[in-house]
């Protein structure tokens, strides 16, 4: 997913992270979000909610807006690696953003198998379609997901009246939280409709009161400028999580000149790679491309 998009619902999670167990219908009083720092993994940044009953238990949300085979597996490789961290139970919601995010291999079961064998491994998870939930529902609901009704089971000549109800539920909020919320509407509505469109519409019905043009602005910048910085982010969040899986999978913490070379590494694809690999690599060594060490050396020509 275009990371204007990402940070825009990580925005929208965390201002009201209530709001998003019940819109998969797992309606929660309390609920925190937590650290997601196993999604380095596929490159992707999920949310993460720890949502707090009988049992305690993890909400894992995946936005999706454009086509993209692999989720199934990828949400999958999430569910198991946050049960192994948090020890508590996951359930995994995909959330496609636009029709084109609709494969057909995305329908809520992920199955393994061999030829000829019954399915070694399945996994379902739920999958929202936001273009078919009804706009009433969002315009109603809690402000965490009001900002997607634009995108909803809207139509066109209905934005309008759309628009307008959404300012009324924000009249009693900060000018502050109201700006950050009309860019991520701003933003989101990019996923189905012309900018020519959106500022029309929000020039109609918000006015000079919410300049159309300060909107631009913030999208551009989540566009470019955050892009960058979300970028950097995740190349950290990646190394720290190929240092942990490493400590995990050789039996100690980094050598120094094995996390002075996974620092030098500047490259999110490569960092991914890697995480992939650690699990079947011998040592980190033979992981990174070093020299062996020269106990392990000694070792091997004895």
């Amino acid at each position: 997913m275009a990371k204007k998009f990402d940070a825009t619902l990580k925005t929208l999670l965390e201002g009201s992270p209530p709001d998003w167990p019940a819109l998969a219908d797992r309606p929660a009083d309390e609920v925190e979000v937590i650290d997601a720092n196993v999604s380095t993994v596929s490159g992707a940044a999920d949310k993460v909610l720890r949502v707090r009953g009988t049992p305690d238990s993890i909400m894992h949300f995946d936005f999706q807006a454009g086509p993209d085979a692999s989720l199934p597996r990828r949400t999958h490789g999430y569910n198991a690696l946050l049960e192994d961290r948090h020890e508590l139970l996951v359930r995994s919601v995909v959330v496609l953003l636009r029709p084109e995010a609709n494969l057909s291999a995305i329908n809520g079961t992920y199955k393994r198998q061999f030829p000829r064998e019954k399915p070694y491994l399945t996994f379902e998870y739920q999958v929202i379609r936001v273009w078919e939930v009804p706009v009433e529902r969002l315009l109603s609901g809690g402000p965490g997901t009001l900002a997607l009704a634009p995108i909803s089971a809207v139509r066109a000549k209905d934005l309008p009246t759309g628009i307008r109800r959404m300012k009324e539920r924000l009249s009693g909020h900060r000018r502050e939280e109201a700006a950050r919320f009309w860019t991520s509407a701003y933003v989101l509505m990019g996923l189905r409709y012309e900018q020519t469109l959106t500022d029309r519409l929000f020039q109609e019905v918000l006015g000079m009161e919410e300049s159309v043009t300060y909107q631009a602005i913030v999208a551009k910048g989540l566009e470019q400028g955050l892009e960058q910085g979300l970028e950097r982010g995740a190349i950290d969040e990646a190394r720290k999580l190929l240092l942990r899986l490493g400590q995990k999978r050789f039996g100690a913490t980094a050598p120094a000149r094995a996390r002075k070379a996974a620092e030098a590494i500047g490259d999110l694809e490569r960092l991914e790679e890697l995480n992939e690999a650690v699990m079947t690599a011998p040592s980190w060594e033979a992981l990174l491309g070093l020299p062996a060490s020269r106990s392990r050396r000694r070792k091997s020509d004895g």
